[in-house]
Order: structure tokens, then C-alpha cells, then sequence
């Protein structure tokens, strides 16, 4: 029986609209998001992935990944035995998006170049679950609570993109009290609701500019005063302007 290889890169372009449906593999998987903007589901949540993101999806976990444009992937795969042996303490067993470092940007980089040897692919390969330890998550993940109770107030709440009801007023319409609302959301999202709701327009946001709407008429349709506070809100939760991101600019290191 042929050994199978203890890891494997792949590239290639997604047209808008195609993608993964709900899949499971026994790899661990990065995908880096070299242009265009993914979408990566879980039962835990949803992650917009810019060019400016990778994603890391551990071996075993169900999702699925939503081309939302013309999309240039990188791909590296382990194989569990040698995930298991080269991933440093830390690593964490879930899946979660991060910002690409010049470091890991460089190892990608280099990883995929065409002159580069199997001996030094297989050390930049290493070296990269050391420097998912590392980066940080980033803030494009929109957290989903499991309780009957917060998932009726996740729907009012994405029915709601331009924030006219209280938060009285959707726990009222999700059939729940402010209080318990106010409790639950922290436990199973680890968000007040005032900022996941927050985080729930920019990502709404997000899908807007992805689909190349202007960023005046995403700013009215998710309930910003002005596109000035619409900007502001949408760099502290991103690290990013709209324009940047509409731009769906390719990092430094590309």
C-alpha cells in the first residue's frame, strides 16, 4: 500500500457562487484566501474570509465554505498522524480565522513557489502550525448561540440589519426577557448582545461590499448614521476600511 504523503498544498480559482457544501475530512486544512472574499460555516458560527485572512479547519470538523466572489485559493493539507506530531502545544482544536502574518505570508509564499523542494516545502509546512499558535483570532467570526431561545433572537436580530429595534424589543419578539437575553449571550457567544449585534452588521456589511453594493447604500441598509460611522465601526471590528476591503486587496507579501 502506497504511504500516503504527510502533507499536500493546492491551488486554484472558484467563481462566485460555487463552493464545498457540508463536508468533513480527516486532514487539517489552511485555506488562504489569495483574492476575493469565502465565507466558512461551522455549527459554532460563520467566518468572512478577506484576502487579508487564512482559516484553519481542524481534521474532523463539519463545515462548509460559500464562495461569495471570484476567489484565487491556497491550500495546505495535513495528514492527521503528522498534524498530531508537528503541531506545537497551543494549537487550538477548533476552527477559527486569522489574520496572515508577514511570516506566515512569506511561508505560503514560499511554500507555493514553483522552484521550491520537497525538503524545504516540508519545513515551511512545520513551521507554519508554530505560527498558527501565534496570530491571533480575527474579528470577521460572528459567534452563534446553541439554546432555542438565542437562536430566535439571532433571527429577529439578522432580520434586523438596520438596528430599529431595542434590545427589549427583540427579546420581546423572541419570545424571551432583556434579563435572560443579557445572560445568555455571553455564556454561548462570548459577547454581550450589544456587541455581537454589532459584529452581526459589519459581518452583514461585509456580504454587502462582497457583492460589490456601494458603500453608501450598505451603510443605509445596515442602519449607520453616516458612512464616516459606518467606517469606524467596520475598522474596530475588521482591522480594515470598507474600501480596502471592497477593493478585496491582496496582502503586502502577494
Amino acid at each position: 500500500m502506497e504511504t500516503p504523503q504527510p502533507f499536500a498544498l493546492s491551488r486554484g480559482v472558484k467563481l462566485r457562487g460555487a463552493g464545498f457544501p457540508m463536508h468533513v475530512h480527516e486532514d487539517a486544512q489552511l485555506t488562504f484566501v489569495m483574492s476575493g472574499v469565502v465565507q466558512v460555516v461551522t455549527n459554532e458560527g460563520r467566518w468572512f474570509v478577506p484576502p487579508q485572512l487564512a482559516v484553519w479547519i481542524p481534521p474532523g470538523l463539519l463545515h462548509t465554505v460559500e464562495v461569495l466572489t471570484d476567489a484565487e485559493l491556497w491550500l495546505v493539507h495535513w495528514q492527521p498522524s503528522v498534524t498530531r506530531a508537528w503541531s506545537p502545544p497551543g494549537l487550538p482544536a477548533r476552527a477559527f480565522a486569522l489574520p496572515v502574518t508577514p511570516l506566515l505570508g512569506s511561508l505560503l509564499t514560499t511554500a507555493f513557489a514553483a522552484g521550491t523542494s520537497a525538503v524545504k516545502a516540508e519545513l515551511v509546512v512545520k513551521l507554519m502550525l508554530h505560527e498558527l499558535v501565534e496570530a491571533p483570532d480575527a474579528p470577521t467570526f460572528l459567534p452563534l448561540p446553541s439554546s432555542p431561545a438565542g437562536k430566535r433572537v439571532v433571527e429577529i436580530a439578522l432580520g434586523d440589519p438596520q438596528n430599529r429595534l431595542s434590545a427589549s424589543e427583540t427579546a420581546s419578539r423572541a419570545a424571551t426577557s432583556l434579563r435572560s437575553m443579557s445572560r445568555l449571550f455571553p455564556v454561548e457567544t462570548g459577547l454581550t448582545f450589544k456587541a455581537w449585534r454589532q459584529r452581526a452588521r459589519i459581518v452583514q456589511a461585509m456580504d454587502r461590499l462582497a457583492h460589490g453594493q456601494p458603500i453608501a447604500q450598505v451603510t443605509a441598509a445596515t442602519g449607520f448614521a453616516s458612512t464616516a460611522a459606518f467606517s469606524c465601526a467596520f475598522r474596530q471590528v475588521t482591522g480594515t476600511t470598507p474600501t480596502a476591503f471592497a477593493e478585496h486587496r491582496a496582502p503586502a507579501f502577494g
